[in-house]
């Protein structure tokens, strides 16, 4: 997965701070938006779990910060709904332009209720899911209510908001009472995704049959048995990015995956140098895989690197000859672990008599046994281990023949 940090200009010309999470192999088949809860910001836990975890169902996601809040400009007065949901606007016309329209919004909270006015206003958007949603727009005041009568006389007031103080005024108050979030569900006609906790002392779940009510079909909704209103446990919030993920598929063109071809051979490997760095792509006639250098060689590290896979075919193939030689002997052996070490060692320190002093590749094997196993046996399965097929290779004369087609 790839991040990249963005700056996005909102109608006001203020500039809010972005992100994009990109799968793997940074080309995904759709794009999202995320709305974090009232007074969050986009570098919440949560926020990141869930775009994460979406990313490997193919979306790139872009999380934001609102107007006053994270590392976006502006005054968090400014951050009233109606300015988030601009707000969400200019990111989805920003991800238009630059990318590709998104056609999912999700929403935390307050963001939830936003994701559902915004998706009334965007064609593109075709799916929406929210997650502790509120079913009414003026839902949020309680969090403040004990300065309305203060700001009425003063006209602006510093409140304190889950432990932080933000400055509130007049209009940002007023503001939440403008929008009939029930009416706008009602008209939205577009799948809609409901998770809350039942236990959600923040907004509770009678929020959530609100909204259900309101929506017409398809409609979907998945309790969070267990979970707090901002997630804080990571499971949680990585199980919310894997629901939507799956539920958003049915939805959803199922993208042509482009297999590469094989050319009759048993495996290709393709680097695009116009696009990528050093990521390139793998493909056997059934399974295909991403191979990279890490970030200090100069690359992005997205998938292992060619030694890598060069050591996992070793493990592979030795964890599975173990297992074809304790199961026809009727060993028990429950589970065996191979690791491997790939480096290079000079000829003295592996006490090998050369006549020239050099350097060899080394693979270091270390199996480990679950099972009742005794002493002998042990000692076989280790003479064994040397015996499997990729092991043979290695320490054979290979001969490789390269040919332009």
């Amino acid at each position: 997965m790839k991040t990249s940090k963005l700056e996005i200009p909102n109608k006001k010309g203020l500039k809010l701070q972005a992100y994009l999470e990109l799968p793997a192999n940074e080309k995904p088949s759709y794009f999202a938006i995320f709305a974090h809860c009232f007074s969050c910001n986009s570098n919440f836990n949560a926020v990141k779990n869930i775009t994460r975890s979406l990313t490997n169902h193919g979306f790139g996601v872009v999380r934001f910060d609102f107007t006053g809040l994270g590392k976006s400009e502006g005054e968090f007065a400014e951050s009233h709904f109606s300015a988030n949901v601009n707000d969400l606007l200019a990111v989805n016309e920003y991800v238009q332009n630059y990318f590709e329209a998104p056609s999912l919004l999700i929403g935390h909270s307050l963001g939830g209720a936003a994701v559902i006015v915004a998706a009334s206003k965007l064609k593109n958007i075709k799916a929406v899911a929210t997650v502790g949603a509120p079913a009414n727009v003026d839902h949020v005041t309680h969090l403040f209510s004990h300065a309305l009568e203060e700001v009425a006389k003063k006209g602006e007031v510093e409140v304190n908001i889950g432990g932080r103080p933000f400055k509130i005024n007049k209009d940002f108050v007023a503001d939440f009472s403008k929008t009939d979030l029930p009416e706008i569900t009602k008209k939205l006609r577009k799948p809609i995704l409901i998770l809350h906790a039942p236990l959600d002392t923040i907004v509770g779940i009678e929020n959530a049959h609100e909204i259900y009510h309101n929506a017409h079909h398809p409609k979907s909704f998945v309790s969070l048995d267990g979970a707090d209103h901002l997630l804080s446990k990571q499971e949680d919030s990585q199980y919310v990015g894997n629901i939507i993920g799956t539920w958003v598929q049915r939805y959803f063109k199922k993208e042509k995956n482009e297999m590469l071809s094989t050319e009759g051979e048993q495996l290709v490997a393709h680097l695009n140098l116009l696009e990528d760095n050093f990521t390139t792509s793998i493909q056997t006639s059934k399974h295909a895989f991403i191979a990279d250098e890490p970030e200090s060689v100069g690359g992005n590290n997205f998938g292992p690197s060619p030694y890598d896979f060069l050591s996992a075919g070793l493990a592979s193939c030795t964890a599975m000859t173990l297992k074809m030689y304790a199961e026809r002997k009727n060993w028990d052996l429950q589970e065996v672990f191979v690791y491997i070490t790939y480096s290079k060692k000079h000829s003295d320190d592996l006490n090998i008599d050369v006549e020239k002093p050099t350097r060899f590749d080394f693979l270091n094997k270390k199996l480990k046994f679950v099972g009742n196993l005794d002493d002998t046996q042990i000692a076989r399965l280790k003479e064994i281990a040397s015996k499997c097929p990729v092991h043979k290779t290695l320490q054979s004369n290979i001969i490789i023949e390269t040919e332009v087609v």
